[in-house]
């Protein structure tokens, strides 16, 4: 863990963010999914975890037990991530569209202005089995926005789904001061995009991919075609498509669609993204230097993952290097633990909070297992005004009721964590 303060204001920071999308077919999670999030890969760490699904069971039985609990995918990837150091940022779902993300708990204090929104298109916009779920925040004081989409299918709606991805686009957060989707310093959009390949018959279109030629569909794939004609699709950026199309296949094989319907094999599933600045180099050529881009995007890897088959789709992943210069270098909030701790005695936290920290009355102290799943996984907590018993123009000092405590738990096995209560409102901490 690298330390965090004032000194490392403009150093450059390298951070690793793997993003997944999947259409699971309203299947339940598989026994593993170690490749999936490339768990045993020799390079460094990932950061962040970006995890799209579409068509996550949502039955009205299923749907309504999940709104009580979390839902079965979404306790499955914490049941994975928590014991490696991640913790659940932010989720949000909409019928059968969940995004998860999912960071290292070093990077929590720099995360700030968490968001989630989710937009309708099927049925004229009443009905959520298409459209979008989108989580933002800030990110080291840069703004990142992560779109998960599911866009009509069939060959035939390519207009739909462009219209359907613009009105998208255009959706708003709740609360001042947030930008729209495409003024954040960067976009990712991905999901089950449904675009499919043009003109070529099955015949042509198999042959193709059976001799690893997938250049030979590029021209015709209508996602490629969109891009050249139009605008607002020409700022994204997508990693070349070096892997077979991932729709659509017989369940449990590699084996394309063998029904009577015999599908045409399509890259339905896609990542893309867009980095801001770039899209400002490129209107105000000469205005703009490289040392104002604070932030920038590697593509390291993008492939699907023949190995699935729980759906008719493979999954398809990213994994991407964010380049930035930290614009913010301090904690909201920083707590210490005062003297030794047990369950025997009264025990002390004292805290400080930087001047421009938005208080509240119902701000709260947590105490979490180090493995903690998400936010509202503590053990038991403090509510800040209630307990405080000594305040300072540098810090304030609370007493959490010790008989909350529980017996087992000592100061190595837990962590203290504040939770402003003005996040409370943007879903996740």
């Amino acid at each position: 863990m690298e330390p965090a303060g004032s000194e490392h204001r403009g150093a450059v920071r390298e951070l690793r963010l793997h993003l997944v999308t999947w259409n699971v077919g309203t299947a339940s999670p598989p026994p593993d999914v170690t490749s999936l999030l490339q768990l045993n890969s020799l390079g460094p760490t990932m950061d962040m975890y970006v995890i799209g699904l579409q068509e996550v069971n949502s039955r009205i039985t299923n749907f309504l037990s999940d709104l009580a609990f979390d839902d079965p995918w979404s306790i499955f990837f914490m049941t994975v991530l928590s014991p490696l150091g991640y913790i659940k940022l932010s989720s949000v779902r909409m019928q059968g569209l969940l995004l998860l993300v999912f960071v290292k708990h070093v990077h929590l204090p720099f995360i700030r202005d968490i968001h989630t929104h989710y937009t309708r298109t099927g049925l004229y916009g009443y009905w959520g089995n298409k459209g979008g779920v989108t989580v933002r925040m800030s990110l080291y004081g840069h703004t990142i926005c992560f779109m998960n989409c599911h866009l009509p299918a069939h060959m035939e709606n390519t207009e739909q789904r462009l219209d359907d991805f613009e009105k998208i686009l255009e959706m708003q957060f709740e609360g001042e001061n947030i930008p729209s989707t495409l003024d954040h310093d960067v976009l990712f959009w991905f999901g089950d995009l449904n675009f499919r390949i043009a003109d070529y018959g099955i015949h042509f279109v198999r042959e193709s991919i059976n001799n690893k030629r997938y250049n030979l569909l590029w021209e015709k794939d209508q996602l490629n075609m969109a891009k050249k004609k139009e605008a607002f699709l020409q700022e994204f950026i997508e990693g070349p498509l070096q892997f077979k199309p991932t729709y659509k296949f017989d369940l449990y094989s590699d084996v394309y669609d063998t029904s009577e319907k015999k599908r045409k094999p399509a890259w339905t599933d896609r990542i893309l993204w867009r980095v801001k600045n770039l899209c400002q180099h490129a209107s105000k050529e000469g205005e703009f230097s490289e040392e104002e881009q604070t932030i920038s995007v590697t593509l390291n890897n993008y492939i699907s993952h023949m190995s699935y088959g729980i759906s008719d789709h493979k999954p398809v992943t990213g994994t991407f290097g964010l380049e930035l210069k930290p614009l913010l270098s301090d904690p909201l909030i920083t707590l210490n633990p005062e003297g030794e701790w047990s369950a025997e005695h009264d025990v002390l936290i004292s805290y400080s909070a930087v001047p421009e920290f938005p208080s509240s009355a119902w701000d709260w102290i947590g105490l979490f297992k180090v493995a903690f799943r998400h936010v509202n996984d503590y053990v038991t907590y403090a509510w800040v005004e209630d307990d405080e018993i000594s305040s300072n123009k540098d810090s304030k000092q609370i007493q959490p009721n010790r008989t909350l405590i529980e017996k087992d738990l000592t100061q190595e096995e837990n962590s203290w964590m504040q939770k402003p209560d003005n996040l409370e409102s943007l879903d996740e901490f």
